[in-house]
């Protein structure tokens, strides 16, 4: 795709409308948004020292979303890689990492499995969140294992505080796509809650391009949700809460080595209580536990299949965090705080060991001035089977003038070996036994070295500039004798810009990343990271109808670590439009892939060749949204 059409899309946007400005959009700009994720406190988005890109609701309805990854697409540095359609395994690539590399919270609880290290984003609704922080960068020294590309942090939806507020969602669209949501949130000024159910349903698309056995058939998905979110502040001194999420369904997919058809039942489910307390004027203090489940139970739909065709991969999780926060002046302020959790997997697989703890404590200063700012982090963790390891960041903020600051920072990260690296069983065959884990494995580590510019050069625009250096030390990988070790290194060059412009009455967002992944042992691109991508969503509002169009340009790359298999660029242009029919019913449209691009994300090999995974082509949905007034 050429750049040379969105330039022409930016050139017509004065002939769309009259010159006219959107006070809301001048009102988001004049007033960021507080995040939580960066710096583990609520702070303004602008105070944050890690480059952070924010969806609320309003961004998720705005957009009609269909999944996390559709949205995360939108964050400069973040590629996605998809084996089909809706439901099918998705991998996250920020700033040029691996999957697991991305730590993935909900309502602060961790979601990977403990065997793979992957999140099943694949698997969340749109229609259970109510925001979406996203970290780019390394942020071990707060969050510790997996946050060596960012952290993503989900909150599930939550209550105005203004009174009961039911919502109905109804959505049909291509490929037998049903989409069903329902639910009640209220309160007043002490007490919110939220209670939502979903259930999605789609035949699918054929995610296989062969002919092979049984690919021929379409991949259906099913999923079922639930969310409950409720807070009561006694006073202005003390705050609980509680939230909980589950996600169930069932996800076919294709095995291209034989005839069956596969299906996987899985569950993702977070519990999630909190303690918020002032003990002082200046100390506030924050205690959390929470519980998470990750199961998968994978078989053949086939009657006839055998026991050897079903295996389960089950994770739970029990956490508990404790933050405080310490005001020591108006300059100085400390963060102090403790984790805890414990993963225990239990599969049909014999793994040589099913448990492990980790522990970990943190401190973080922050120095708060009129001509600069300073941060300065330390954490250590203190694992069960790999021991210690202590993790730094540092960052200093210089105001240039009112509207510009300068911000850089260092960050490390690491990642703790997986279950599957450490603990899977030796393969035996024919009275011979070879092994399939590594227990000496290491964890990996990076360097991150990053410059940012954050600008608000006018009342209705914003612009934000990164550029980063990561390297990578101990990256696990398999050898000739599929035994993962240690023995990747890897540097990550990179550049991104975010873009907010208001521009007769349109409201502008891009975001450009060019990122140069690189294994530094043979020179190769890291497999799957696109070396470019840009984001572009054009918004307007009409009366009581909106209009919108995004674009997604996605460069080409490599689907292996030899750089042999080269998978195509692409650019993908859509449309959206909702009607406000009423005050109580609105009514959406959306036309995905407008142009019915045939393009990949990634591979697969049969004895017949190698190739690439279909992915959705034109889709329509339309839904009616309910909100009676009571």
């Amino acid at each position: 795709m050429k750049l040379s059409r969105i330039a022409l899309a930016v050139t017509l946007l004065p002939l769309a409308a009259q010159a006219e400005q959107s006070n809301a959009y001048q009102d988001s700009l004049a007033l960021p948004p507080l995040v939580v994720t960066s710096g583990r406190y609520t702070e303004p988005l602008q105070q944050a020292t890690a480059a952070t890109t924010v969806f609320t609701r309003k961004d998720i309805e705005r957009l009609q979303v269909r999944s996390v990854a559709e949205l995360l697409e939108r964050v400069p540095g973040v590629s996605v890689s998809r084996t089909g359609g809706a439901g099918s395994q998705t991998g996250l690539f920020m700033r040029g990492t691996s999957t697991a590399q991305t730590l993935v919270l909900v309502d602060g609880q961790r979601i990977a499995a403990a065997s793979s290290g992957t999140s099943s984003l694949e698997f969340l609704s749109p229609e259970q969140i109510e925001r979406v922080e996203v970290v780019r960068g390394a942020r071990s020294a707060l969050y510790g294992s997996d946050a060596i590309g960012g952290v993503v942090q989900i909150f599930t939806r939550q209550g105005s505080g203004d009174g009961l507020k039911p919502y109905v969602r109804l959505g049909a669209g291509s490929n037998q796509t049903f989409e069903r949501s329902l639910g009640l949130s209220g309160g007043d000024a002490q007490t919110r809650f939220n209670l939502g159910a979903a259930l999605d349903e789609t035949q699918g698309i054929d995610a296989t391009r062969d002919n092979f056995g049984a690919n021929g058939d379409d991949d259906a998905y099913r999923n079922q949700s639930l969310s409950l979110n409720l807070s009561h502040r006694f006073n202005d001194d003390l705050k609980i809460g509680f939230s909980a999420l589950d996600q169930r369904g069932q996800a076919e997919f294709e095995d291209i080595f034989s005839t069956s058809l596969p299906t996987t039942d899985f569950q993702l489910s977070s519990l999630s209580s909190f303690i918020d307390a002032n003990l002082g004027e200046a100390w506030n203090s924050r205690l959390e536990i929470g519980h998470s489940e990750d199961k998968r139970d994978t078989g053949n739909d086939q009657p006839q299949a055998s026991a050897d065709s079903f295996y389960s991969f089950n994770t739970y999780r029990d956490s508990a965090s404790w933050v405080n926060t310490l005001a020591l002046s108006d300059h100085h302020q400390v963060l102090l705080g403790a984790d805890w959790y414990e993963d225990r997997l239990h599969s049909d697989t014999d793994f040589v060991e099913d448990s492990r703890w980790n522990r970990a404590a943190f401190i973080q200063h922050r120095y708060n001035a009129e001509h600069f700012s300073t941060e300065l982090g330390l954490r250590h963790d203190k694992n069960q089977q790999f021991g210690s390891k202590n993790t730094w960041n540092a960052a200093l903020t210089v105001p240039l003038n009112a509207d510009n600051d300068l911000i850089l920072s260092y960050s490390e990260g690491f990642r703790a070996p997986t279950f599957n690296d450490l603990y899977f069983p030796d393969f035996c065959f024919g009275g011979f036994c070879f092994p399939s884990a590594n227990p000496d494995l290491k964890p990996e580590t990076s360097k991150s070295y990053e410059a940012q510019w954050r600008s608000r050069y006018s009342e209705t625009g914003a612009l934000e500039l990164s550029l980063y250096r990561i390297d990578l030390q101990d990256a696990i990988v398999l050898d000739q004798n599929f035994i993962p070790q240690n023995v990747q290194t890897a540097r990550i060059n990179g550049f991104e810009a975010a873009l907010k412009q208001e521009l007769f009455g349109w409201q502008g967002n891009l975001a450009l990343s060019l990122i140069d992944p690189r294994d530094r042992d043979t020179d190769h691109t890291l497999a799957r990271r696109a070396k470019r991508t840009l984001s572009l969503d054009l918004d307007r509002q009409f009366g009581e109808f909106a209009v919108g169009t995004s674009w997604r340009a996605v460069s080409g790359r490599y689907d292996d670590a030899d750089n042999n298999t080269e998978l195509s660029g692409y650019g993908l242009f859509s449309l959206r439009g909702k009607w406000q029919a009423s005050q109580e019913v609105a009514l959406d449209l959306k036309l995905t892939n407008l142009f019915d691009k045939d393009y990949a994300e990634a591979t697969y090999s049969t004895a017949n060749g190698r190739f690439g995974y279909n992915t959705e082509g034109r889709t329509a949905l339309f839904a009616v949204t309910w909100t009676p007034q009571l």
